[in-house]
């Protein structure tokens, strides 16, 4: 059982990353997740008459997509795994849950904790610290999600009125901005030193055997697995390179 007996100076965060608030909302952010889930899936068995669908068809469809939904997932559940050690549990499921982001969630919680002269994870990493982080992960991935609510119904109209002058423009332009931003992160990755630019390379190596074997092999799977696969063979190089 855990002590909740909050001490802002305590370097024992588990009295704040384990309060029961916490576990409430991780719950709360699930519950919104499955009524989605079934508000979606209810939808589509409604709206398949109209595209003329089988039922045999839906359930094909919907058992395909959550094979696909695998690999995509356990790279998630990995990073999960990986922000454990700083954040616990219940903050780790809601933050994945919401966003998903593990770049930004480190990214803002790192510079929260920087501005009260800590560092995350180390000796300064207090609960205050680790309350202030975690305010500051939240805060911005409700801005976030905010923007996404405000902005989509007016992308969607700019989308209509491009594809209108040029249909190619928008199968161009998304594709660009994804890669434009993982060319981003990646390329920060590469400067911090020659572990994280072996781990690049290696994870980059995997990914696209995995997507080559999946063409010449006839298996879509391949190509739905290869993000886990990548990351981890490519903790397993960190680990073997870094291991003494």
């Amino acid at each position: 059982m855990h002590s909740f007996a909050v001490d802002p100076g305590s370097t024992d965060i588990t009295p704040v990353s384990f309060h029961p608030v916490l576990w409430i909302c991780a719950a709360a952010v699930f519950a919104v997740i499955v009524l989605q889930s079934v508000i979606y899936l209810r939808a589509i068995r409604k709206a398949a008459g109209s595209a003329n669908l089988t039922d045999a068809q839906v359930t094909g469809s919907l058992r395909r997509g959550g094979i696909a939904a695998i690999g995509p997932s356990l790279a998630v559940a990995l990073v999960a795994v990986s922000l454990l050690p700083l954040f616990s549990t219940p903050a780790v499921l809601t933050r994945i849950g919401l966003v998903g982001s593990a770049a930004f969630d480190v990214a803002a919680a790192g510079l929260a904790a920087q501005s009260q002269g800590a560092q995350l994870g180390g000796p300064t990493y207090t609960q205050k610290v680790f309350a202030i982080g975690f305010a500051a992960m939240t805060l911005g991935g409700l801005v976030w999600m905010l923007t996404a609510l405000i902005l989509t119904p007016i992308l969607s109209k700019g989308d209509k009125t491009l594809r209108k002058v040029n249909p190619a423009i928008m199968t161009v332009v998304p594709t660009a901005a994804i890669l434009a931003a993982f060319f981003t992160l990646a390329f920060t990755e590469t400067t911090k030193s020659g572990v994280h630019i072996l781990v690049l390379l290696v994870s980059a190596a995997v990914m696209g055997l995995c997507i080559a074997a999946a063409k010449f092999l006839d298996k879509p799977w391949l190509r739905e697995w290869g993000l886990g696969i990548a990351i981890f063979v490519a903790l397993a190089a960190a680990f073997f390179v870094t291991a003494k």
